[in-house]
């Protein structure tokens, strides 16, 4: 079952133009330590930050909640696979807020996907919930 669909849209030229005027403190504020190792040895830094501010605005969204309620920006990091597939991670109150959104039996998952088309950044974001295999009772065996 699906409980929750976010989307952004990001200008990278506005992230180009934040990390000109803020550097280090806005890259710390709100990039994981993963997310800006990824950035930094991209040829396009900026559109690797883009479709990751693009993409914690889109889980915010997912979530229920937008950037408030005492989410954090790095609360939600974007990490990739050895696929190069981008996969969420959750921690802090944004996992507090998906394990309270997961119905009882069910794991949540988060799906992700990222594109950039310059000067565009966009995320999608779908959370899922699967529900959990259970062993049968011995009395079932």
């Amino acid at each position: 079952m699906i409980l929750g669909i976010g989307t952004d849209l990001c200008n990278i030229d506005r992230i180009q133009g934040t990390l000109d005027r803020f550097g280090d403190r806005f890259r710390n504020r709100v990039f994981t330590e993963t997310e800006q190792r990824k950035a930094e040895r991209r040829h396009d830094t900026a559109g690797t930050y883009a479709k990751r501010w693009a993409a914690k605005e889109a889980c915010s969204k997912a979530l229920g909640t937008g950037l408030r309620m005492g989410i954090a920006w790095k609360d939600m990091g974007v990490a990739n696979l050895r696929t190069g597939q981008p996969v969420m991670t959750l921690t802090g109150w944004a996992a507090d807020r998906l394990a309270e959104m997961t119905p009882d039996g069910h794991k949540a998952i988060v799906h992700v996907t990222l594109t950039d088309d310059h000067p565009w950044a966009q995320a999608f974001v779908v959370i899922e919930a699967r529900p959990v295999a259970t062993q049968p009772a011995a009395s079932e065996t």
